[in-house]
């Protein structure tokens, strides 16, 4: 046992990850829901981890980030991590109407008529911005509010840095920033643990999602899946095209996002799997006043797999109801779908949300979400993984175009005693 042990250990994670994604799929289809139920547990666990970092990490990484970075270089990365975020979406959804227009998914398919839907309250765009404020910092940090800890971390690491260029406060403001760069290494200490058990975690939450959703779901919306996943395969191909022309080595970017793009598939979590991108951030090597501000801001609002599942969903619907999406209309799905994927941020079931909002918009029946629903899990996997490879690659060409260089070899420091 002591060997079995010592050989998990020494594994990379990125292979123990990827044995635990196949037999969680074995498991799932021969055990069933009885072997589910048994290891749901486990798979809650590594949520219940993931989730306990991301207020520390968020907090610790981006105070320290904004202290590190210089001289007027926070406003500008700033501008182009929204820039960046803004056209992705609206790529996006462009990749899935095209995609979607081609094979024509839902032809042929008829709507029940007893099935409905109850749209979900969307607070919309307005709301969520004055959401970026928290009436109450506690309340901000135990809701998981995420743009409310990016605002106090930004408000606060810029006081902070104000305090060290004072003279006044300089020797105060010194030591403050030490306390933080503790606090930050601490985290990820414990960080460099819970990625012991992430394969473990990963391993069950696939077996009970396979054993819940089985072969008949996947075979009934089998062209919905088909065309999804080619839409989401098309778009890493630009992904992989936007980094050669910014100079990232491919090879070195995929040794390190294989991770956190695996679990993000078997948990279905942006948010969660933050710690693990920001492990595999730090180990290419990218600045931590860069990734600490786009990443933790990328899980809130960029969404390129859900923008990509709006616009294929809707082709769908309008295929299922016999009315093709003319260019009006699927310029208009552009349009709103890339606002409407920023005015959901950080909903539970953001996606279904989002689907149901441009349907509403663009006069598509909402009774469709209700067949979309029962392919939920399996189209929510791809679009998770693509959210998170987003954000890694706008870091890393954001850090390219400010004159970074990615780390030939991973950057090996508190956060990655695993090896990846």
């Amino acid at each position: 046992m002591t060997r079995i042990w010592k050989a998990y250990f020494q594994a990379s994670l990125v292979l123990r990850v990827t044995i635990a994604l196949v037999m969680g799929v074995v498991v799932g289809l021969v055990g069933g829901e009885t072997v589910a139920v048994w290891l749901a547990p486990l798979g809650d666990l590594l949520l219940r981890l993931l989730t306990f970092l991301i207020v520390p990490i968020v907090l610790f990484t981006l105070m320290v980030g904004v202290n590190q970075s210089r001289e007027g270089s926070a406003g500008r990365v700033g501008g182009k991590v929204l820039v960046y975020y803004l056209v992705s979406s609206a790529l996006a959804i462009t990749v899935g109407l095209t995609v979607a227009t081609l094979f024509n998914p839902g032809s042929g398919m008829t709507l029940n008529e007893d099935a409905s839907f109850s749209v979900p309250d969307n607070p919309g765009v307005v709301d969520t911005l004055l959401n970026i404020v928290p009436n109450n910092i506690i309340g901000a940090f135990s809701e998981l509010n995420m743009l409310g800890i990016i605002f106090t971390a930004l408000v606060f690491g810029i006081a902070l840095l104000k305090m060290r260029q004072s003279q006044r406060q300089h020797a105060m403001g010194e030591r403050l920033y030490e306390v933080l760069e503790a606090l930050n290494e601490v985290t990820l200490k414990v960080m460099s643990g819970v990625l012991h058990y992430v394969p473990i975690g990963v391993f069950a939450i696939v077996a009970e999602t396979v054993s819940q959703q089985g072969l008949e779901t996947l075979l009934s919306l089998g062209d919905m899946v088909v065309v999804l996943y080619i839409a989401l395969g098309i778009h890493l191909l630009i992904y992989c095209g936007i980094m050669r022309l910014f100079g990232v080595k491919l090879r070195t970017f995929f040794r390190e996002a294989r991770t956190p793009m695996a679990t993000a598939f078997a948990t279905q979590s942006s948010s969660g799997t933050l710690p693990l991108t920001i492990n595999a951030a730090h180990r290419l090597g990218i600045p931590k006043s860069i990734y600490g501000f786009s990443l933790p801001l990328g899980a809130t609002l960029n969404m390129d797999g859900a923008a990509i599942r709006i616009a294929i969903s809707a082709v769908f619907a309008a295929n299922v109801i016999g009315a093709p999406l003319d260019f009006i209309s699927m310029v208009q799905i552009v349009l709103i779908g890339t606002l409407v994927s920023v005015g959901t941020a950080g909903v539970p079931g953001a996606g279904i949300i989002m689907i149901a909002t441009v349907f509403a918009q663009v006069g598509l029946p909402i009774e469709t979400v209700a067949l979309l629903t029962a392919i939920d899990a399996l189209v929510g996997m791809g679009c998770t993984a693509l959210n998170v490879t987003g954000d890694l690659v706008g870091t890393s060409v954001i850090a390219r175009s400010e004159g970074e260089q990615l780390s030939e070899t991973p950057v090996e420091e508190a956060p990655t005693a695993v090896k990846g």
